[in-house]
Parts: C-alpha cells; structure tokens; sequence
C-alpha cells in the first residue's frame, strides 16, 4: 500500500509541475528589458534556457561545448540558447568579462534575485529547460562531457 501512496504523490508532483515559463522580466548582459513570455514566443522556434553561474565549472564546460557546434545546430534547427546566469550581486560583475572572453553568442539573461530559478524549482546547476510553442518539452539536470550530442538529437526530435 505505501509504494501506491508513493506512486500516487509522484503523479500528483508531476501533475503540477511547471510547464510554462514564468510570466517574469529579466535583465539581459546590456541592461536591456527581456519578458521570458513575450520575447521568447516565436512559433515553433526551440528555445534553450541555461542556467549557469560564473563559479560553476561544470556550466561554462557545457556552454562551452554547446557553443563549439551551436553555429551547424542553427542550420538543421530552429534554435536560440539563452544563457541565464544566476550569479547573485556579490559575483554579478564577472559575468560580462567571463562572456566576452569566451566570445558566446548566446543571449545572456541576469537572474541576480534568482527569480527565474526559484520559479522552475531549480535546485543545482547546470539545469537546461527546453521550450517550444510556450512548454517546456525537456529538462536536463546537470553535465557530463559529451551530454549535450544526446541533446542535440532529442532538439532535432522536436522540428
């Protein structure tokens, strides 16, 4: 009886589980204004948050390893990487520098207050949500060298 109380309570979880982004604005690397619901929505364009912080080692290695293909993803997808880093105030201002060094290309969202994170239940980071028509359709939960070849055929899964 208690393996279907449990079953019962993961169901119910999952049942009310975030779907949709947020309804949040956030500011990008210039300062700039950007709605997740509204500058987000083009139809049928994948859009891949994420979440990264400028401490996090396993992060920039994935941005870094989605970024040595990034450019032939967009020539077989519809697809847009938005990087939002959560680094707080005290870790903020390393963002810019650690992003030009690198030379992404990616849109660089400011989740300072954590906003975005907390709205998505994130706990640890590196965590990827994949979005396409306003839901989500895939989540991934950390990194390992070679993951993101396996996202990239479940991003091609979904045209």
């Amino acid at each position: 009886m208690n393996k279907l109380h449990l079953l019962l309570l993961f169901v119910g979880f999952n049942l009310f589980a975030q779907h949709q982004l947020p309804d949040l604005n956030l500011l990008d690397i210039d300062g700039k204004k950007t709605s997740l619901k509204n500058d987000f929505a083009e139809k049928d364009k994948i859009y891949i948050f994420s979440f990264w912080a400028t401490w996090c080692s396993p992060c920039i290695n994935e941005l870094d390893e989605i970024n040595d293909s990034f450019d032939e993803w967009k020539k077989s997808i519809n697809v847009e990487l938005i990087a939002v880093a959560t680094d707080d105030s005290r870790t903020q201002k390393r963002v810019k520098p650690l992003v030009n060094g690198k030379e992404w290309s990616y849109k660089i969202l400011l989740d300072t207050n954590q906003d975005f994170k907390r709205a998505m239940t994130i706990v640890n980071i590196p965590y990827t949500i994949v979005v396409k028509n306003g839901t989500i359709v895939h989540i991934q939960n950390g990194y390992v060298p070679g993951s993101v070849s396996e996202l990239f055929e479940k991003l091609k899964n979904l045209k």
